[in-house]
């Protein structure tokens, strides 16, 4: 991987990293959004790669947000277009990706996690689109929020620019798991590491049949997933593979093809 001054990117063991590094508060500006989507253009061609997991340095902030300063009259149109390039990425991904949230998800942080498949965060995690406060909205939350919440906590949190906690995150399902604080590093860890034990190409296909059929009729979703199985996941060797390794009783040998 390419060197960076803002982020950290690695892969090992099929688990891609991207780490915002610009503790404490790892605030997104202009340089290191740069960065972080010219990782991502690299880690989405990686063949490596089964798992994204969106991480931060420090104790304090997953990210306080994007920089205020990157919203002035002559950043704000580069810096919406960079954002959003990142955001896109980690959307489009090909494989599964995760977000480990801790301390403070503000703003264009909490955007960045709600872009991600997954969510999971340390206890006491404060997560809100203060956007409102300063008189702007957030643009990925106004989409995605109300997808993932109800409707009414979504609209609360859009039009109050409130802060809910990763508890009342976990009970509404925003989160898929809360951590403890003090070992939320290996936790997280822990929650990632059956991902990368199965098939990459699986986990490949199903990520695309979820995307293929989200937003649409049942019907209409079911007969596009229906091709997805058929005609391309049931050609792959690790689809005859893992069939073959249950009916002989045996550990499946992922090709990851």
């Amino acid at each position: 991987m390419a060197q960076y001054q803002y982020i950290a990117a690695t892969v090992a063991d099929g688990l891609a990293t991207l780490t915002i590094n610009r503790a404490p508060l790892n605030v997104l500006d202009i340089a290191t959004m740069e960065e972080m989507d010219a990782a991502l253009a690299v880690l989405t061609a990686d063949p490596a790669v089964r798992l994204l997991k969106i991480a931060s340095a420090g104790e304090k902030a997953f990210s306080a947000g994007v920089e205020v300063a990157d919203h002035t009259p002559d950043r704000v149109d580069h810096m919406i277009r960079i954002f959003h390039s990142v955001i896109r990425r980690i959307e489009a991904f090909p494989l599964p990706t995760l977000a480990a949230v801790h301390g403070a998800a503000l703003g264009g942080g909490l955007e960045v996690a709600l872009a991600c498949d997954m969510i999971v965060a340390a206890a006491g995690a404060k997560l809100g689109q203060p956007e409102i406060k300063l008189a702007v909205f957030a643009p990925v939350a106004a989409v995605l929020l109300p997808r993932l919440l109800p409707s009414a906590w979504a609209k609360e949190l859009l039009y109050g620019g409130g802060v809910i906690t990763a508890e009342v995150a976990l009970q509404y399902g925003l989160v898929n798991r809360v951590f403890p604080r003090e070992s939320f590093a290996e936790e997280a860890r822990a929650f990632a590491k059956p991902f990368l034990e199965l098939s990459r190409t699986a986990l490949g296909f199903t990520k695309k049949a979820i995307v293929t059929a989200a937003g649409g009729s049942f019907g209409d979703g079911l007969a596009a997933v229906e091709e997805i199985y058929l005609r391309e996941l049931m050609a792959t060797a690790d689809a005859q593979e893992g069939l073959a390794a249950f009916l002989s009783k045996r550990a499946p040998a992922w090709q990851h093809r």
